[in-house]
């Protein structure tokens, strides 16, 4: 694989993603973005070998995870492993929370996300 990170021929589908997100992502994206979290910085839709992660902080190696419904299907709780697997052999940890945890409890969300931050900083 020639790029680990940001591959040019996913640049096209990070766009769309970005354009299109989700309620939850959307609102957490208002709380992270512009280094609101201990002044680091998070990307959205950042691409990893072939996944692209929902949010990414370089300087952590951390990326958050947004997952709906369908994460509960048997096919795609096994693509999510794999994803997992791949992505903690680059180094990178990795924190998921459902879609409705971010639309309903996004205190306990940005707390969570914080208490790694601050572990790790």
């Amino acid at each position: 694989m020639k790029y680990i990170r940001n591959d040019p021929s996913l640049k096209e589908r990070r766009r769309q993603l970005r354009k299109d997100q989700t309620e939850a992502e959307k609102a957490l994206w208002k709380c992270v973005r512009g280094r609101q979290v201990q002044g680091l910085k998070f990307l959205r839709q950042y691409s990893v070998g072939p996944y692209i992660l929902d949010f990414y902080c370089p300087a952590l190696k951390l990326a958050v995870e947004l997952d709906g419904g369908q994460h509960n299907e048997a096919e795609i709780r096994e693509y999510d492993e794999a994803r997992s697997d791949f992505l903690h052999a680059q180094g990178i940890r990795l924190l998921r929370f459902w879609n409705h945890e971010v639309l309903q409890q996004s205190e306990a969300v940005l707390l969570k996300i914080a208490e790694e931050v601050k572990d790790k900083k």
